[in-house]
């Protein structure tokens, strides 16, 4: 091939046989008053942070750099790493502007997209630069056309890995309360048996799904309480086919019962988790499972009920905040994620804050915000920490964080993969 590229120089230039010059990256020095690198749970007074194109090359104090780099100044400011959503729904909103069965039953296909869209820069500008999406609840694989053009740079957004449809045992999830026997669209993917769960988590990693989520129970009719829904055998067989494809399980659970399955089944992570145990929640340490408490979601759906917020609490907040602390005590990983899209996207910072009043350390929170989160979703390769040779997914938040945790609502700065997206 040496000699058509001898050819074209001859014939065209030197310029049509080369490769073009690489441009230069650029060079970034951030200079806030403080840093908080996402895992030592400490403030560094005076550290800085290099970035070079889309990662950062250095941290530390009185940092070189060179002559052209651009400084941005950020003082007052804690730098720290982007935030990771745990559990989120971008496909929904708030429940107090649309029910759940009214949102996966009438409103269109393209209106969900759209607000998704919208909520999706929402949830980047409030610091929010990955987030795990859990489920699109009846907007099919609309998920992943929303990461392909937020990874494309069509919209912004947070970096996202998601579940698509989610599965759930025939006959126990919703819409519910219609004509028995009249074929009623689902908000996830209804499965019976061993063969038909394989099947689709096949199906669904096939059309693009990061993680798999199942429903280990749910509701049987209106107004029950929950129950397990799928067997052992099926969720055994689930996680199987999921982890032979490299790709983690997620569990709503809220019962017990649901929780021990999802346990022996060799689960990833455990969404709510209402109904462990001090048994349960010593299981889930000792074999490295982690809990996404979801204290914002109780919050919420208990204010959109009527609840002020004074205590006492009612019983489902109560509740929620005692699985969330048996689980603390015991040692277990603590995902942060609120299941945002019960409540607004943007507003993702309320479960941190519940975090803390339910007993958690700001350090701690901050931590399970960031590297602890990457940890248990297998980013931390390339996310979660300001430290050399991950991206620079950064932000900036007004006082200290450590001291406050209401601090990080007040983002004053989002940078993605290098790039400042705001601020």
């Amino acid at each position: 091939m040496r000699w058509l590229a001898l050819i074209l120089a001859m014939l065209l230039g030197p310029a049509a046989a080369l490769p073009a010059a690489e441009a230069p990256k650029q060079m970034v020095l951030l200079k806030p008053a403080r840093v908080f690198d996402g895992m030592d749970g400490k403030t560094h007074a005076g550290w800085q942070v290099l970035v070079e194109g889309d990662r950062i090359t250095a941290v530390g104090p009185n940092l070189s750099a060179p002559a052209d780099a651009k400084v941005i100044d950020l003082p007052g400011e804690t730098l720290m790493p982007g935030m990771i959503e745990g559990h989120g729904h971008l496909f929904l909103h708030p429940y107090n502007e649309t029910s759940w069965d009214d949102q996966v039953l009438h409103e269109p296909l393209a209106l969900r997209t759209a607000r998704a869209v919208a909520s999706a820069r929402a949830t980047l500008l409030a610091g929010f630069t990955s987030e795990r999406d859990l489920g699109t609840e009846g907007a099919g694989y609309a998920d992943v056309g929303l990461k392909a053009a937020i990874d494309q740079g069509i919209v912004p957004g947070p970096r996202l890995n998601v579940a698509t449809r989610a599965i759930v045992a025939l006959g126990a999830y919703g819409p519910k309360g219609f004509e028995p026997g009249v074929a009623i669209p689902q908000g996830a993917e209804e499965v019976s048996g061993v063969e038909s769960i394989v099947a689709a988590v096949r199906r669904q990693i096939a059309g693009g799904a990061d993680w798999v989520k199942l429903y280990a129970d749910y509701r049987w009719r209106p107004g029950e309480d929950s129950r397990p829904t799928l067997s052992l055998e099926e969720m055994k067989a689930a996680v199987a086919a999921a982890h032979d494809a490299g790709r983690p399980v997620a569990v709503h659970s809220a019962t017990a019962e649901g929780m021990r399955r999802a346990i022996a089944a060799g689960v990833d992570t455990i969404e709510h988790g209402y109904g462990g145990t001090p048994e349960i929640f010593a299981d889930m340490a000792k074999k490295g499972i982690a809990l996404c408490p979801t204290l914002a979601a109780s919050d919420a759906t208990s204010r959109y009920r009527g609840w002020s917020g004074a205590e006492p609490a009612p019983e489902a907040v109560l509740i929620n905040r005692r699985s969330f602390q048996m689980a603390v005590k015991a040692g277990v990983h603590i995902c942060m994620g609120g299941d945002v899209g019960v409540f607004a996207h943007g507003q993702n910072a309320r479960e941190m804050e519940l975090m803390v009043a339910g007993g958690m350390s700001p350090n701690d929170v901050l931590i399970a915000a960031t590297w602890g989160n990457a940890r248990w979703f297998h980013l931390d390769s390339k996310l979660g920490a300001v430290k050399a040779g991950l991206l620079a997914d950064l932000i900036a938040v007004d006082s200290d964080p450590t001291a406050d945790i209401a601090a990080v609502r007040h983002v004053r700065m989002v940078m993605k993969g290098g790039m400042v997206v705001t601020g």
